[in-house]
């Protein structure tokens, strides 16, 4: 289904439950909320008469019923700590010295400080609400953050998270698959891989073990063997807590590992909308003009389908491209063995150390080696507006396509 955002405002939605005595949690509109005060944000500051007074948000309240507090009155020291340091990063921001401005005995802080303060707090708030709806809608373990200490941004308007393939009208990506390997202890003389054709992708460490290009089949449903299998890893979702933060240098969002992740580790599956490719292109020609990277050609076998995660995936949609990168993508195959449907994964390729970035070759594809005529990376047209690359890396090609 196509969702449209809402084009009320917060504060529009706050006041109208108020006056239908409606209760809505995700807004901050509670039995609480409804009968008692509670500080959201801090707005303004000034000092009259010696005493400060700052000007306070309520939670569930709308701006029109912002008042003016003395501070003393205040129990919410980490508002005041948030307050005072996005005060502080403004005034570092434009070299200012002096954060009071003195009139007739009267101190306040400039309107530009106050405004950036407010858009800070909601930004806060907004960043906060997008990962709870992260973690309640993802389906494994581990935690995904979400941190913009670099601009305002909030979180993206149009993307939907979902944990597998959405697939568009008339494609099937689940074929029907009705029987498994009968081992008791994977991997046996008939387990899945071999099946296929194919060896075990993973050694006793539950480490890949296969070069680039050759596909993993990993055990499926029907399979006699348990959860424990060592031949079950992609289809357990991403074992690491995730952080989506913004960049520094102008490429947006990007993705950063909390823990350390050991070389030939499963990191996190790339998913979005299954389409054909021939829709591809007539997206590929937008997403071009808007500088956006999401289509993924699923060229295992054919060049059939795409996968386009712009408006609906997982954490997989944040991970920016790197001409030297630390992830690296195989086909996997589960429940489909349909070979013009495969699951991309992404594994590491080297040791990641906690806080770093992960990124993936948009040109990689899986493949055992590329070359320029047949390297066209997330993007199934062969000739289209060519995007700059700003990686940083030693090798940079220039291009993300």
């Amino acid at each position: 289904a196509w969702y449209v955002p809402c084009l009320a405002s917060l504060e529009t939605l706050q006041e109208l439950c108020r006056k239908e005595n409606l209760r809505c949690k995700s807004i901050g509109i509670t039995n609480r909320s409804l009968k008692s005060y509670e500080v959201e944000y801090l707005c303004d500051y000034k000092v009259e008469e010696g005493t400060e007074y700052y000007l306070v948000k309520w939670k569930g309240w709308p701006e029109s019923s912002n008042t003016w507090e003395p501070q003393k009155n205040l129990k919410c020291p980490l508002l005041l700590q948030n307050f005072l340091s996005d005060k502080d990063e403004y005034l570092s921001r434009v070299r200012e010295v002096k954060p009071l401005k003195v009139r007739n005995h009267f101190k306040a802080l400039k309107p530009a400080i106050a405004d950036y303060i407010v858009k800070k707090a909601k930004q806060r708030i907004a960043l906060q609400r997008w990962k709870e709806e992260l973690n309640r809608k993802k389906n494994h373990k581990a935690m995904i953050l979400v941190e913009n200490t670099v601009d305002l941004e909030g979180p993206p308007i149009d993307f939907y998270y979902i944990n597998e393939y959405k697939p568009a009208p008339g494609i099937n990506v689940i074929n029907g698959i009705t029987t498994g390997c009968e081992c008791t202890d994977c991997p046996a003389e008939k387990c899945c891989p071999k099946e296929a054709g194919f060896i075990l992708a993973y050694n006793k460490q539950k480490k890949l073990k296969i070069q680039p290009g050759l596909p993993i089949y990993e055990c499926n449903s029907f399979c006699r063997c348990g959860p424990d299998c060592p031949n079950r890893i992609v289809q357990k979702g991403t074992p690491y807590s995730l952080c989506i933060f913004r960049t520094n240098n102008g490429r947006g969002w990007g993705v950063k590992t909390l823990q350390k992740i050991r070389t030939n580790s499963f990191v996190m599956e790339y998913v979005g909308e299954v389409i054909t490719s021939e829709e591809a292109e007539r997206r590929g020609q937008l997403y071009d003009n808007q500088g956006n990277t999401y289509l993924f050609d699923l060229d295992y076998d054919s060049d059939e389908f795409t996968v386009d995660a712009a408006r609906y995936g997982n954490v997989s949609h944040f991970v920016n491209h790197s001409c030297d990168p630390n992830l690296q993508v195989f086909n996997v195959f589960i429940d489909n063995l349909d070979l013009r449907l495969p699951r991309i994964a992404l594994f590491s390729t080297r040791t990641i150390k906690a806080g770093e970035e992960l990124t993936f070759d948009y040109q990689m594809k899986g493949s055992l080696e590329l070359t320029s005529d047949s390297a066209d990376g997330l993007s199934p047209s062969r000739k289209r507006i060519r995007t700059v690359c700003k990686c940083g890396a030693v090798c940079c090609r220039g291009y993300l396509n």
